[in-house]
């Protein structure tokens, strides 16, 4: 740890030094809440966890004009656990995003590791950008970064931007391409209104003769529908997904192990998972109010619907308050409820999985209540 905390100083004072040749900025946030979860169970615990909305995390990010209206660009983020002081990722230092490009008048190229594009449009999908305990869609479980990632965005034309990814697996022997994983987006925005569609599929890696007896060929898919209205005060959300990758943020029945929302070995998974064939459906609508130029409540209220007729979905909401103190600081809090059917185990989670959970027992079948009060500051 001492030897990385050396680079990241070493990065910052390049930084500064960089400013006469190019814009480098180090950036960053510290997000941390107390949060309360209470099981019809009759358990309950208590902890201080880091991201109700943001991961607490560090960055660079670098932008070098080459004229001509090109531009080279980097970014490098790593996410830390701020209740702790420990790293979000001990396989890998800069976990969140390590991506160079160029920006070119026909668009965005990038290279490494990035965002899932259903992991940026966060703020398109509910009043709490999708990572409080209370989001449905959250709580099923977001794609939210890959490695080995080549990307293209589109400039926005006549309010449509599109945007392609392709994560190779780096398979030996020339395997890569059946088990790579794609991305899909296209956003459009037009005065108050907001809609767009971005997805995800995945082929499992080859049988092997170890499991060619388990083996499927299920594609891992996640689709993701979303539309906005900006009425003045606050802004409608409606979001709709629909996918067979339940890893969600679960221990219970529905805990899954297919293909990781943060990155598998070589992004692949193996295709021995039978709930590959089980697809979920989420239903969810958000909405916001702004009471004061500081203050923003908001409710929502979401479904998920197991469509293998497993009865393992679970529906819930919340109601929650941000209050901007600066530019820089927002304080807030929610409460949250969410029911699992009887065969379901979902749990809640923010942008990180709470240090302080319930498991198991007090999970599958059960009700949760919740209740979030914290902080951010960004730097």
């Amino acid at each position: 740890m001492k030897k990385k905390f050396a680079v990241v100083c070493s990065l910052a004072a390049c930084s500064a030094a960089a400013q006469a040749q190019s814009n480098v900025t180090l950036y960053g946030d510290l997000d941390e809440y107390l949060g309360y979860i209470h099981s019809s169970s009759g358990a309950h615990i208590t902890g201080l966890n880091d991201g109700t909305s943001l991961r607490s995390r560090l960055g660079f990010r670098g932008v070098e004009d080459l004229g001509a209206g090109y531009q080279a660009k980097f970014q490098l983020e790593s996410g830390f656990n701020a209740d702790s002081g420990t790293q979000a990722d001990s396989a890998r230092f800069f976990d969140r995003q390590s991506w160079v490009g160029i920006n070119t008048p026909v668009g965005e190229f990038r290279l490494g590791r990035q965002n899932t594009e259903i992991q940026q449009i966060g703020g398109a999908i509910d009043y709490t950008e999708r990572t409080t305990f209370g989001s449905i869609v959250n709580t099923f479980g977001v794609p939210s970064r890959y490695d080995n990632d080549i990307s293209y965005k589109s400039p926005r034309i006549a309010g449509f931007q599109g945007t392609v990814h392709y994560a190779l697996a780096e398979q030996p022997g020339g395997g890569h391409a059946q088990s790579a994983i794609y991305q899909l987006a296209v956003d459009y925005t037009n005065g108050p209104y907001r809609a767009g569609y971005a997805g995800i599929a995945a082929k499992p890696a080859p049988a092997t003769a170890a499991n060619l007896a388990t083996h499927l060929d299920n594609k891992v898919q996640y689709h993701n529908l979303y539309a906005d209205y900006d009425y003045g005060q606050g802004k409608v959300y409606l979001a709709y997904v629909r996918s067979n990758n339940i890893t969600a943020n679960a221990s219970g029945l529905t805990a899954g192990t297919i293909l990781s929302n943060v990155a598998s070995p070589n992004n692949l998974f193996p295709g021995t998972d039978a709930n590959a064939r089980r697809y979920f459906n989420v239903y969810q609508v958000s909405a916001d109010y702004r009471v004061a130029p500081q203050l923003r409540v908001g409710a929502l209220y979401g479904v998920i619907k197991d469509k293998s007729g497993g009865d393992a979905g679970a529906k819930g909401g919340n109601v929650g308050a941000y209050y901007d103190m600066s530019k820089r600081t927002t304080l807030y809090g929610f409460a949250n409820y969410m029911k699992n059917d009887a065969n379901a185990g979902f749990r809640f989670s923010g942008s990180a999985g709470p240090s302080a959970n319930l498991a198991g027992a007090d999970i599958n079948g059960k009700g949760l209540t919740g209740l979030q009060a914290g902080i951010i500051h960004r730097f």
